[in-house]
């Protein structure tokens, strides 16, 4: 006869690994958004307070460390969204998301290359991202749109793509400001869509 554990006996993820695990994927973005992929699971690891064995139990590879940090960070962007929608009207809400965006768009240029090995071993994670973060912008549209706010024919992808077009299509490294001035630009234009 097999013993079987007893409730106490079985073990739970420890609450430290769990913020060890949370910390190193904070971190890695921060890190990965500096520097790219230059960047080093040991200077990762040393940056977070942990050692490099940590790191590995957690994330036995770059790709599944890269991959954890563009699930989170796509996660975050979509959370912002309802949070955003709590807290303001919906043009400040949309306006503020779409820079939150640009941020987003960022730290994906700046992995570009770590990215492009994942999403080929791995498409499900670029593709469940996308639709997460296509599917936040379109609760924010959709409540401007209840609100009259602008105008009824606005597709929401549209304005991803046109802000994704500045980052990509700058010949400029410093197409952040311009990227945010087009979100003001994008949200003018909107309002007196709505407005008409």
């Amino acid at each position: 006869m097999t013993d079987v554990p007893s409730p106490k006996t079985i073990r739970k993820p420890r609450a430290d690994a769990a913020r060890n695990r949370l910390r190193l994927i904070e971190v890695a973005r921060r890190v990965f958004a500096a520097e790219g992929s230059t960047a080093t699971l040991e200077e990762i690891a040393r940056t977070a307070g942990v050692g490099i064995g940590t790191l590995y139990r957690h994330f036995p590879t770059r790709d599944d460390l890269v991959a954890a940090v563009y699930r989170e960070t796509s996660r975050q962007l979509a959370e912002a969204a309802d949070r955003l929608a709590k807290e303001a009207d919906p043009v400040a809400a949309l306006r503020a998301w779409l820079l939150l965006f640009v941020d987003h768009l960022a730290t994906k240029m700046r992995m570009a290359e770590a990215l492009e090995v994942l999403f080929c071993g791995a498409p499900s994670v670029q593709t469940e991202a996308a639709a997460e973060t296509s599917a936040a912008i379109g609760r924010l549209v959709e409540r401007a749109v209840a609100a009259g706010a602008i105008a009824a024919d606005v597709e929401p992808t549209d304005l991803l793509r046109s802000i994704a077009g500045i980052a990509h299509l700058s010949p400029r490294p410093d197409w952040r400001p311009a990227a945010e001035r087009f979100v003001d630009v994008l949200i003018a234009g909107l309002a007196r869509g709505g407005a008409a």
